[in-house]
C-alpha cells in the first residue's frame, strides 16, 4: 500500500481563488479548488481520493478560507472527486449534477476496487444533496460561481464551475493535461460538445481535473489537443467498427498514434467501447458497465493498472 500527498498544493489562479494541484495527475491524483469570500468564507470545488489525501486538502482550505465552508461542488461523480465528501462539514451542502448524485450512489467505492494500490483509509459515500439540472449561480459574499451542465461527455453528470469576474473555469475531467480522456462513462460525440461549452467562455486560466493549471494561450492549445484527440477516436472507431473489429483489437491496431505519448493509454479501450455502443444507436451517456469494459483496458496496459494515490 502507497499514501503520498506528494507535493500537492495551493496555487493561486486570481485574488482569492486558489487551484490545488496534485502531481502527477495520473489515476485518482486530481485537482480541486476553492473559491474565497472576503468574509472567510469558502466554496470548494471536488474533494479527491484517499482520506490522506482529503484531510491535506481539507488543511490546505482552511489556510486560505478560514470561515465557513459554504457549499462543495462535484463536478463528477467519479471517487477521485467525491470521496472526500464525508469530511464536509455536517450542514454544509455537497452541489452536483442530479445524474452526479444517481451515480454516486450506484457506483459506490467502485474505483477503490479497480485501482488497488493505494491506501485509501476511511472511505464513505456522500453524494450531493442539492442537484440541478441546467445551470445555477452561487453567491460568495460578492462573488458569482456559476455552475454550468456540459455532459454527457466525461460522465453523464458533468459539471464546469465558472467565475465570471475574473475569468476562471475548473472544468473538471472535461479537460486532461497531459493525459487521455476518459469518456467511457460519458459520451464520445458529446464531448467535443463540452469542449466547445469551455471554449466559448473564453476563460483565461482554466483549471483541468488532472494536470497542470492552463493560462492564456495554453487554454486554447489545449482545447485544441482535446478536440483533436475526440476525432481521432470517433475516426479510429468508425474505422473499427465497420471492419468487426472489437474495441480492444482497434486499439491494439492504433496503438501507434499522436496520443500515445499521453498519460493512460489504456483509456482508449475504453473510449472505443463507449463510441461503439454510440455507433450501435445507444443513447449518448447510457450506462455502461466499468467492470465489462476494464479487463479490456488491463489487457490492453500489458496488466494491471497501476494507481499512485
Amino acid at each position: 500500500m502507497t499514501t503520498s500527498v506528494g507535493a500537492a498544493g495551493l496555487e493561486q489562479v486570481a485574488p482569492g481563488v486558489f487551484a490545488y494541484v496534485q502531481p502527477d495527475g495520473s489515476w485518482m491524483i486530481n485537482n480541486t479548488g476553492v473559491v474565497a469570500g472576503g468574509d472567510g468564507a469558502g466554496l470548494m470545488v471536488d474533494t479527491t481520493s484517499t482520506e490522506a489525501r482529503n484531510r491535506a486538502l481539507f488543511a490546505a482550505v482552511s489556510g486560505v478560507a478560514p470561515g465557513r465552508l459554504r457549499a462543495v461542488v462535484n463536478t463528477h461523480h467519479h471517487g477521485d472527486h467525491t470521496f472526500g465528501n464525508w469530511l464536509v462539514p455536517e450542514g454544509t451542502p455537497v452541489v452536483g449534477h442530479v445524474h452526479s448524485r444517481e451515480d454516486q450512489l450506484a457506483t459506490g467505492l467502485l474505483a477503490a476496487q479497480v485501482l488497488t494500490g493505494p491506501d485509501y483509509g476511511h472511505l464513505e459515500v456522500r453524494p450531493p444533496d442539492l442537484t440541478f439540472t441546467g445551470s445555477m449561480t452561487l453567491h460568495l459574499a460578492e462573488r458569482a460561481v456559476e455552475l454550468h451542465a456540459v455532459g454527457p461527455a466525461h460522465t453523464r453528470g458533468d459539471v464546469v464551475v465558472w467565475l465570471p469576474a475574473e475569468r476562471v473555469v475548473f472544468a473538471g475531467d472535461i479537460a486532461f493535461a497531459g493525459g487521455q480522456p476518459f469518456l467511457a462513462e460519458g459520451s464520445v460525440s458529446g464531448y467535443p460538445k463540452a469542449l466547445a461549452a469551455l471554449r466559448a467562455l473564453e476563460p483565461e486560466v482554466l483549471v483541468p481535473g488532472h494536470g497542470p493549471v492552463c493560462r492564456g494561450a495554453e487554454v486554447t492549445r489545449l482545447l485544441d489537443a482535446l478536440e483533436g484527440y475526440a476525432a481521432f477516436v470517433d475516426a479510429t472507431a468508425r474505422e473499427g467498427h465497420a471492419a468487426g473489429w472489437s474495441p480492444l483489437e482497434t486499439a491494439r491496431r492504433h496503438a501507434d498514434n499522436p496520443y500515445a505519448g499521453w498519460q493512460e493509454s489504456e483509456r482508449l479501450v475504453g473510449n472505443l467501447h463507449r463510441a461503439y455502443a454510440e455507433l450501435a444507436g445507444r443513447p449518448a451517456g447510457v450506462r455502461l458497465p466499468l467492470v465489462d469494459i476494464w479487463p479490456d483496458m488491463v489487457e490492453f496496459h500489458g496488466g494491471p493498472i497501476g494507481c499512485r494515490a
